[in-house]
């Protein structure tokens, strides 16, 4: 006879909270997966008070997640058990699920550097003056690669650097001179990877919703557009006030010539 395998005993404290997340799960709009890798727990706790009465956020480990997802018996939440991994919490609102995900990418706050971590973004140290006093930190700033002077007793970084590279780690003296500069190069808050909308059935992933970016991307094809409107010579309510300036600037020129060879 076969060995049976031992059962795994579960205390019924985890029991009932599956319990209670699967019935959450179930009543929801959007269910939504988040990341919350490196969030200090007063961030967090900050940003579940700043969801109250939209969303509430709740963090388990992954097994619970699973067994959640499998208890609540949402045929179409099953996709996105494959999206869970760890360091991750259950955000489960009554709003959309496209705002929700605008929303956390818009209430997110700038935190230092530490050292050893791995930058996603370049980070620079601009230059001008500083509120630094000449000593010990100016080995640290040259280990930076950066060009500095003394004035009036304080120290000025002479020319912007950027001082470490996408996908480098921070080093013990830019964590330090980061703090003393009051450089905050990242952004931290709850990074949303997928969810489920109970309203469409579907499980949407990779959802990043940046109005900030989208607006300058609009701006800068709007500009562009312009452009080359004028350069065509396209009239439009935007482009007109440019044509008749360069029309006239041209005849002005045509003037100036025929004067000259008259």
């Amino acid at each position: 006879m076969a060995d049976k395998k031992p059962k795994t005993h579960v205390s019924e404290e985890k029991k009932q909270a599956v319990k209670n997340l699967a019935e959450s799960i179930k009543n929801g709009k959007c269910i939504m997966l988040v990341s919350i890798k490196n969030i200090p727990s007063s961030q967090l706790q900050k940003i579940k008070k700043d969801l109250r009465g939209k969303a509430k956020i709740e963090v388990a480990k992954k097994t619970i997640l699973v067994r959640a997802i499998d208890e609540s018996k949402v045929e179409e939440l099953q996709k996105l058990k494959e999206n869970i991994q760890e360091d991750m919490a259950l955000l489960i609102s009554e709003d959309d699920g496209f705002e929700i995900s605008a929303w956390l990418n818009d209430n997110k706050n700038p935190i230092g550097a530490k050292e050893g971590q791995v930058t996603d973004v370049d980070i620079s140290v601009d230059e001008g003056p500083t509120e630094l006093v000449p000593g010990p930190v100016i080995s640290e700033l040259g280990s930076l690669g950066l060009q500095i002077m003394v004035e009036d007793g304080k120290i000025t970084i002479r020319k912007s650097k950027v001082v470490v590279k996408k996908g480098d780690k921070v080093t013990a003296a830019g964590a330090s001179i980061f703090q003393k500069l009051g450089i905050k190069p990242f952004m931290i808050g709850l990074t949303p990877l997928a969810f489920y909308d109970a309203i469409s059935k579907k499980v949407y992933v990779g959802v990043k919703i940046d109005k900030r970016a989208k607006l300058a991307e609009f701006i800068s094809g709007f500009a562009k557009a312009k452009g080359f409107a004028v350069s065509i010579a396209y009239p439009t309510k935007e482009s007109i006030g440019m044509l008749l300036a360069k029309a006239n600037s041209h005849m002005n020129a045509l003037n100036k010539l025929q004067n000259k060879t008259q």
